[in-house]
């Protein structure tokens, strides 16, 4: 009985932070996230306060270094800025992360970015690698908020090429695909040079240091019931009469100054109330028994009839938070932007290539969400999850696992949606067996509560794309792919052909 008391006080003052952290919501961005327009001028770029933070959350820095014109091997006649651009070999402070980002968002670069490094102390130069360029289809909705901010930049995908001190890159234009053209003579294929993107700059991240504990191996199984004992403990806790207590302190946090950032690690650990205590660095996997209980307390709006009375549900599996992984919360903006529902999940690889361990993915997580806010100008990481090479699984964007937050990952689709990205580049090579599971898993739970068949179709309205027109209902897989609601190869052939296995998997967890 003590140990529920204690739970209920806990829980309690949960529930109070939260509300406390709502009331105090700004309404203007926070200064993190307005001077992040000084990328495009600033040599380094480390957080935005000196003062000591939560020794699970890992400060880092960005430096951004402009490119300049190299000489050209040809002299194709080229508009606009030099038909190639980069930057000799240079020292330059660690970092474990490389992109390129533009002025421009709606500005697509047509041609090929490639990447030297230097490994730190072995002082080794790799090959030429080659850093996605097509990426501005991982992105928020035409016309949203978040897009039309003016801090948005064009960009590649981020590149991991681990813990290096050395670099070189090129970018070179290339010619788009040839278009015929009605001339006075006749008809005329067209193949000039596009020209590169103005503002072209190289992103270096450095994702900080790692945290206490990074996942190194397979999680638990679905229906392994880590953390169980607790989790029935938290929520008999919500559904009994509570009495008031006095607040007690977050387990994991710890003990510090009030850091800048401290108000934001709390609102994003309290979103996550009754799945978690606050400052939890992971949410436990539940047996079914205890995923269809916690179904119910959740009270997930929408949430068809016959789901209440008999749930089709996955069990819910184990989730490493925003704290678990490392998150600098005053990196992104303060406030939480949610969708009506979850109709749809699209599966996304990060295109950063695979050669990570798995104990590095906090750390390529790291990378990605400062990239994503830093250098692109984003309001946050823009996945709902991610999910790395051993199938862990992995809280993106803030404002709770177990709501409908609005991501940035399917351009055009990111309304009544979810986006889980795989860790790694698919084009042709296989994901893991675990990655392929953890999506299942996820899905089974995540589409659950909202009572959707991951086997089954669902109708999104675009919100515009090269695929569809703004306002076209376009019927989907409740499990699809990026490529099915944008032009684009992602998650990559070898990705998308396994998405058949993890819906009816996901089907089968669910009880169907």
């Amino acid at each position: 009985m003590s140990k529920i008391r204690g739970m209920r006080g806990f829980l309690a003052s949960s529930i109070g932070v939260t509300c406390a952290a709502a009331l105090a919501l700004p309404l203007t961005p926070p200064a993190a996230a307005t001077t992040a327009a000084t990328v495009r001028t600033a040599t380094v770029l480390p957080d935005a306060t000196a003062r000591q933070v939560p020794s699970a959350e890992a400060p880092g820095s960005t430096q951004s270094l402009a490119l300049a014109p190299l000489p050209s091997p040809t002299h194709d006649r080229v508009r606009g800025p030099a038909a190639e651009q980069g930057l000799s070999r240079q020292d330059v402070r660690r970092f474990s992360l490389v992109g390129v980002i533009w002025d421009d968002p709606d500005v697509e670069l047509h041609g090929r970015v490639q990447v030297r490094t230097r490994a730190a102390g072995t002082g080794t130069w790799t090959d030429w690698q080659d850093v996605e360029t097509h990426n501005g289809d991982h992105a928020a909705d035409p016309g949203t908020a978040e897009r039309t901010s003016g801090r948005v930049r064009g960009a590649t995908a981020p590149l991991w090429v681990g813990d290096s001190d050395g670099v070189e890159v090129r970018v070179r234009a290339e010619p788009p695909a040839p278009r015929v053209e009605d001339t006075a003579r006749g008809p005329h294929t067209a193949t000039d040079t596009a020209p590169l993107p103005s503002g072209l700059r190289l992103e270096l991240v450095d994702p900080g240091a790692e945290p206490p504990t990074t996942p190194d191996a397979e999680p638990p199984t679905p229906d392994a019931a880590l953390g169980a004992a607790g989790t029935r403990q938290a929520l008999q806790a919500l559904q009994a009469p509570q009495a008031p207590q006095a607040p007690q302190a977050p387990r994991d946090l710890a003990p510090t100054a009030e850091p800048v950032e401290a108000p934001a690690a709390t609102d994003a650990s309290a979103a996550n109330a009754g799945l978690a205590p606050l400052g939890a660095t992971e949410i436990p996997a539940l047996t079914r028994q205890e995923t269809e209980q916690e179904l119910l307390t959740l009270r997930t709006p929408q949430l068809p009839e016959e789901q209440r009375v008999k749930p089709k549900i996955g069990p819910r599996p184990r989730i490493v938070t925003r704290r678990g992984w490392g998150a600098n919360e005053s990196l992104r903006e303060r406030t939480f932007v949610y969708t009506k529902k979850v109709k749809a999940a699209f599966v996304h690889h990060t295109a950063s290539g695979n050669g990570y361990r798995c104990a590095q993915a906090s750390s390529v997580i790291r990378g990605i969400y400062r990239y994503h806010v830093r250098s692109m100008g984003w309001r946050d990481i823009g996945y709902n999850f991610l999910v790395d090479k051993c199938g862990n699984i992995y809280e993106g964007r803030a404002g709770g696992v177990a709501k409908p937050v609005l991501g940035a990952h399917t351009l055009g689709f990111n309304t009544n949606s979810a986006g889980i990205a795989v860790l790694g580049s698919f084009g042709s090579k296989k994901p893991s067996a675990a990655a392929v599971k953890a999506i299942a898993r996820l899905t089974a739970w995540k589409l659950g509560l909202h009572g959707a068949n991951p086997r089954g179709k669902t109708y999104l309205k675009s919100g515009g794309g090269n695929l569809y027109r703004k306002g076209k209902n376009v019927r989907l897989n409740v499990i699809s792919g990026h490529r099915d609601g944008f032009a684009t190869a992602c998650p990559g052939w070898q990705l998308y052909r396994k998405l058949g296995s993890a819906r009816s998997t996901a089907a089968r967890y669910q009880g169907r």
